[in-house]
């Protein structure tokens, strides 16, 4: 009686299913090897760190933060936001700070949306969109993605009514869980429909700076005069391993980011001073560090690309974010095969359909552990699909 009925509704959450099941297997004596979740296991640098310490000192961080962050952190993004993409932003009105990208796209979409309205998200796409939209009484359609499109939005498949009736659309480059990437022409299209249709275009760039091969993921920002109808959502969780710091920024549409700053100003009081100090430092940095362990992910991604391929799985090689997403056997969902491998191999990996309808068929992985145990989840993936597992 004391629950209100969205979150009675809200399917519950896979992933602690998972994380049960491999606590019970692990009580019997299963080495479980977890690929399920999209946490990097690499240490936050140093510099940042000593930098946190620092100000940690400082009897003034201990207050309360400005509503919209500090004046440091965000003349940081700006900087990182001309010296990385050439975009120019105003610190004071096109930049705010958050406690992590995934609250500032649940709260946005509370402070742009009435109940009913309708938002366009990408299918297959990160679970918070979907979720979000429906805590906030509002409607999901979603934009069809798939591997023969490059994971590009098809416009086409979008019907009249939801194009009419929906006032934002959500991408994700680089994406999860697809570790698809794009190109500026495809940031160009979507601004393009967004103003013909008149939609807000919110871009989730949680793993921009996670790229290999000499590929640089785009900013929405960089299509000329974006600002108009598009914000872009960054973290520092994946390209400085700071998933537990909790500390990001959204950038563009002055008029979205003031009603998401009077929606947040009422239910929070912004990051630690000292966090955001510290995390101002990292984007002035010259990103070395994020170098650095690009060239770790990318040898993991390469192991285990190669090792899927040995084994019979067809998968696409990514340029980016910390996700391989193979093709599953015939013959099982997603949920079925996800569960199978754990259960026969003590690997846990993400069903598509935790994504949207359009996953199924296919399994995330993430890239979340060292190459000893890559080479561990391919000896038990060959051994699985030895087993009479048709991936034909």
């Amino acid at each position: 009686m004391y629950v209100s009925n969205k979150v009675k509704d809200l399917p519950p959450y896979l992933f602690s299913r998972f994380q049960k099941r491999k606590e019970e297997l692990k009580a019997i004596g299963m080495d479980v090897i977890d690929l399920g979740i999209g946490a990097p296991d690499l240490p936050t640098p140093k510099f940042i760190m000593e930098k946190l310490c620092e100000e940690v000192q400082n009897p003034i961080n201990h207050r309360y933060s400005p509503y919209d962050g500090s004046k440091e952190f965000r003349e940081a993004v700006a900087y990182f936001y001309q010296s990385h993409y050439g975009v120019e932003l105003d610190p004071e009105t096109e930049v705010l700070t958050l406690i992590g990208s995934k609250e500032g796209i649940a709260n946005l979409i509370q402070a742009a949306i009435n109940p009913g309205d309708t938002v366009l998200i990408p299918d297959p796409g990160y679970p918070v969109y979907k979720t979000a939209v429906h805590l906030a009484g509002g409607n999901s359609a979603y934009l069809p993605l798939d591997l023969q499109n490059g994971y590009v939005p098809m416009y086409d498949q979008v019907s009249e009514q939801d194009k009419q009736d929906a006032k934002l659309m959500f991408l994700n480059y680089p994406g999860n869980p697809t570790a698809a990437t794009v190109e500026l022409n495809t940031f160009l299209e979507a601004i393009t429909y967004g103003r013909q249709n008149n939609i807000a275009v919110i871009h989730d760039a949680a793993y921009d700076l996670v790229t290999f091969d000499g590929y640089k993921s785009p900013s929405i920002l960089q299509v000329p005069n974006a600002k108009e109808v598009a914000v872009e959502f960054g973290s520092l969780s994946k390209s400085f391993n700071m998933t537990g710091w909790r500390i990001g920024y959204v950038v563009g549409n002055k008029e979205l980011i003031k009603a998401l700053h009077t929606y947040k100003s009422n239910i929070d009081t912004s990051q630690f001073l000292a966090i955001q100090k510290a995390a101002a430092l990292a984007l002035r940095s010259d990103l070395s560090d994020v170098k650095k362990h690009n060239e770790i992910f990318k040898a993991r991604m390469e192991r285990m690309y190669q090792g899927l391929l040995e084994a019979g799985f067809q998968v696409e090689k990514p340029r980016g974010s910390i996700f391989i997403w193979p093709k599953i056997p015939r013959g099982y969902t997603s949920a079925e095969f996800s569960e199978k491998l754990l259960e026969e191999a003590g690997v846990i990996v993400t069903p598509g359909t935790a994504f949207g309808p359009s996953g199924e068929g296919y399994i995330r992985i993430s890239l979340s552990v060292e190459l000893e145990r890559i080479d561990e989840v391919i000896r038990r993936m060959k051994d699985f699909t030895s087993k009479g597992v048709s991936l034909s």
